[in-house]
C-alpha cells in the first residue's frame, strides 16, 4: 500500500483510529478505483464520513484530499490494465451526461497542460528540431498516432524527417541506426508507457542525437532520458487515452517550427498546391 498512498508520511509510524485503517485496508485493496473516487464516495464505501477521508488526507501529511487524490492517480495510473480502466469508466461515466463530463476532462488537461509547459523547453524543441540533419518521430501503441501526426506535418517543411514505425522492435532499431550526433529523436509515450519506445530514445542517446520527450509527467520513464522535456497531461478517465493535450503541444511545436522556416515553408506547399491541383488530390 505505501507503494500507492503514503508518500508524505511513513504509515507505521501514525496512530490511525479504527475508522482511518478501514480506509488503509480499502484502498490497499482496491486501489485502481479508490483513486478516482471523491471524499464523499470513498467515505460511502467505506462507512465513514467524508470529513473523515479529509481529516485522512492531512494525517497523511497532504494539504488535502484533492492532493492525496491526485497522487494516488498519478501513482497507478501506469499501472491500470484495460480491464480496470473499464471498471473506472463505468463508475465515472455511466450515465447521461458522460459527454459532458468526458470533454470538461480534456479541457481541463489543456488548461493543465497551458498551465505548466515548460516555455523554455517548448523553444529548445523548435530551435533542435530546426537545426536537426535528420528528425525521427517515435510513439508506440496509442502514441503511434501523436507521432504519426508530427510527422504529417512536418514531412512537408522537412527534407529529413523520418517516422519510425514500432510494429516490431527488431526492425525498430533497423530504422533508426544511422542515428547520430546530428540529428534529433522525438519520442512521445503516454500510460502505459511502452518498452519499446523507452529502449528506442535511450538508443538515439547513446548514439549521441539531442532527444525530446513529450510525455504526461517528469517522472515518466522516457523523460529521464531526454535533453528536452515536455509535458502534456493525459488521462485514464475512461479505457480511451484522452490525448486532446498532447495533440495540442504538437500542434503548437509544428505551428511554431513552421513559422521559424516560413520562406522554405511557403514555397513547399505552394509547390505541394499544384501538384494537388493537377492530380486532383481533393475533391474541390
Amino acid at each position: 500500500m505505501k507503494e500507492f498512498v503514503f508518500t508524505k508520511t511513513d504509515i507505521s509510524e501514525l496512530k490511525l483510529s479504527k475508522g482511518h485503517k478501514k480506509l488503509v485496508k480499502y484502498i490497499a485493496e482496491n486501489y485502481d478505483k479508490a483513486a478516482f473516487m471523491t471524499a464523499s464516495k470513498l467515505g460511502e464505501k467505506v462507512g465513514l464520513s467524508e470529513s473523515t477521508v479529509v481529516r485522512f488526507a492531512g494525517i497523511l501529511g497532504f494539504k488535502g484530499y484533492p492532493e492525496l487524490q491526485k497522487e494516488l492517480q498519478r501513482m497507478v495510473k501506469s499501472k491500470l490494465t484495460a480491464v480496470q480502466r473499464m471498471e473506472v469508466s463505468d463508475s465515472l461515466v455511466a450515465d447521461e451526461n458522460a459527454v459532458i463530463k468526458l470533454m470538461n476532462a480534456d479541457i481541463g488537461l489543456i488548461r493543465d497542460t497551458i498551465e505548466n509547459v515548460s516555455k523554455d523547453g517548448f523553444n529548445s524543441a523548435v530551435s533542435a528540431i530546426n537545426n536537426a540533419k535528420r528528425i525521427y518521430i517515435l510513439g508506440a501503441r496509442s502514441s503511434s498516432v501523436l507521432a504519426r501526426f508530427m510527422y504529417f506535418y512536418l514531412n512537408p517543411v522537412f527534407e529529413n524527417v523520418v517516422l519510425v514505425e514500432t510494429t516490431s522492435e527488431g526492425e525498430l532499431f533497423e530504422q533508426m541506426f544511422r542515428i547520430g550526433e546530428e540529428d534529433i529523436c522525438i519520442a512521445l509515450s503516454f500510460p502505459r508507457y511502452s518498452n519499446q519506445t523507452i529502449k528506442a530514445l535511450r538508443f538515439a542517446g547513446d548514439r549521441g542525437a539531442k532527444t525530446v520527450a513529450i510525455t504526461d509527467s517528469d517522472e515518466s520513464p522516457i523523460a529521464k532520458l531526454a535533453d528536452i522535456l515536455l509535458v502534456a497531461k493525459s488521462s485514464i478517465v475512461s479505457v480511451v487515452d484522452s490525448l486532446v493535450a498532447p495533440l495540442s503541444l504538437i500542434n503548437a511545436l509544428v505551428a511554431a517550427v513552421t513559422f521559424s522556416r516560413r520562406e522554405e515553408a511557403y514555397n513547399n506547399f505552394n509547390e505541394l498546391e499544384h501538384i494537388w491541383d493537377e492530380y486532383q488530390v481533393y475533391d474541390m
